[in-house]
């Protein structure tokens, strides 16, 4: 555990890097393309890279490896952000997209391998563990990055941003070259049991129905989270348009502490967490959410942020562990069609949310958009009600590609009443993007 938490401390830097230039790649957007629908048309086209890169992502981490495709990752958004810092201001308007396309693909090739290897690092018995600690490290990182990203800009450039950036992506790609993590299940066939790389558009054939809508409720969730991270400028301008920016540091610190308080309970939790508690959970964010944008006093407004955040990294904890309870092979498939489903529903929303803004309140748009992913949270909830899914075929399929010691014992009691995740899956405790999305 000691090794992965020098890769989480690395992960930490590059994730620091990451939300410090993701506002200087958007005013240097501005400056480069010289309108705001030039600012629009750079994330749309990240966003969409990310997108592409989600269905093909766990096929190439198991082709070439997964600790092989995060340095490669690292590399490549290493290179991109060096072009533009060296550029700078000249930099052409197809080498900005360029660089935008490499950070958009990067970024999800790197985070289907890292989370799908997560269960290889460390255990199935410590994933729990491990996913809060990711979590825990890019709350931080974020907090830190949107804090540091204008006094960095004014002294330094956009030159300086992007080298920061450069060098976040270097100390993580080191960090995984000099610990060499163990990222791969050791089998006997590696070749034959990995077979074809699967055509992006059957990426999701053959996974259980019930993934599938947990994959699907993320989305969702990613396209209501988008509404607040558009509409909050507009909140703080209106709440407080002295200091608009200390309205909004006040919000994200208030709900990285929620996030962090979400860690410390889940680890230390001992029933098993799975469907039930990532619905709950995300019915929680959505009305924490819209209840922040009511235009409560500032102590409310800290309480409300804090409890997003909790729910938002008691959210993020469930659903990563609990697609990391599938065997190995489809692990991949999983993270690579979630991060398609995230980055795709936060992109729709982000250009819908933005459109409603122009004739809707901040809290009318938030409290739509958060409806959506409720309604979606109660689907999932009804499906997983006693009697209405058969948990232990859905779970045959996760556990086909296990380890046998992995298998359960012709002694041990049977399953015919799982507890709640707890399926021939066998899961355990639970836990588990811009942030609050």
């Amino acid at each position: 555990m000691f090794r992965f938490r020098l890769l989480v401390t690395a992960y930490a830097v590059s994730a620091y890097g990451n939300y410090l230039n993701l506002i200087a790649l958007s005013l240097f957007s501005y400056e480069v393309t010289g309108t705001a629908f030039g600012i629009g048309a750079v994330m749309a086209l990240r966003l969409l890279a990310g997108v592409a890169a989600g269905p093909v992502a766990g096929a190439v981490a198991v082709r070439f490896g997964r600790r092989a495709v995060m340095i490669g990752a690292d590399t490549a958004q290493a290179g991109a952000m060096t072009v533009l810092a060296v550029c700078g201001t000249r930099t052409p308007l197809w080498v900005l997209g360029g660089a935008v396309m490499v950070l958009g693909a990067g970024n999800t090739f790197f985070g289907v391998a890292l989370r799908s290897a997560v269960p290889v690092m460390v255990g199935q018995e410590g994933r729990v563990r491990a996913n809060g600690l990711l979590v825990t490290a890019r709350s931080l990182a974020t907090v830190l990055g949107f804090a540091s990203a204008a006094p960095v800009i004014a002294h330094g450039g956009y030159g300086t941003a992007f080298a920061v950036n450069a060098a976040s992506f270097v100390v993580s790609g080191a960090a995984l070259l000099v610990l060499r993590p163990r990222t791969e299940e050791e089998t006997p066939s590696r070749a034959a049991e990995s077979g074809p790389a699967p055509s992006w558009w059957r990426a999701g054939a053959g996974l259980p129905a019930l993934l599938l809508g947990l994959i699907a409720l993320r989305g969702t969730d990613a396209l209501a989270s988008s509404s607040h991270n558009v509409a909050l400028p507009v909140a703080a301008g209106l709440a407080d348009a002295v200091d608009p920016a200390l309205y909004m540091s006040r919000f994200w610190v208030a709900w990285a502490v929620g996030t962090l308080l979400a860690h410390q309970v889940l680890k230390r939790g001992g029933a098993a967490r799975g469907e039930r508690a990532f619905a709950l959970g995300t019915c929680a964010m959505s009305c924490s959410f819209v209840l922040a944008f009511t235009g409560l006093p500032a102590v409310a407004l800290t309480v409300a942020a804090a409890a997003a955040g909790f729910a938002d990294g008691w959210t993020e904890i469930v659903y990563t562990s609990r697609l990391q309870a599938a065997g190995d092979r489809e692990r991949g498939r999983l993270f690579g069609l979630s991060a398609t489903a995230e980055q795709g529903g936060f992109a729709l929303g982000t250009v819908a949310a933005a459109a409603a803004l122009e004739s809707l309140s901040p809290l009318t748009v938030v409290a739509l958009f958060h409806g959506i992913a409720v309604c979606g949270a109660l689907a999932l909830l009804l499906a997983v009600r006693p009697g209405r899914v058969d948990r232990k075929t859905s779970g045959a399929r996760c556990t086909r590609d296990r380890p046998t010691s992995d298998a359960p014992k012709e002694d041990a009691p049977k399953e015919d009443a799982p507890k709640e995740g707890e399926g021939s899956h066998g899961t355990r405790t639970g836990d588990g993007r811009l942030p609050g999305s």
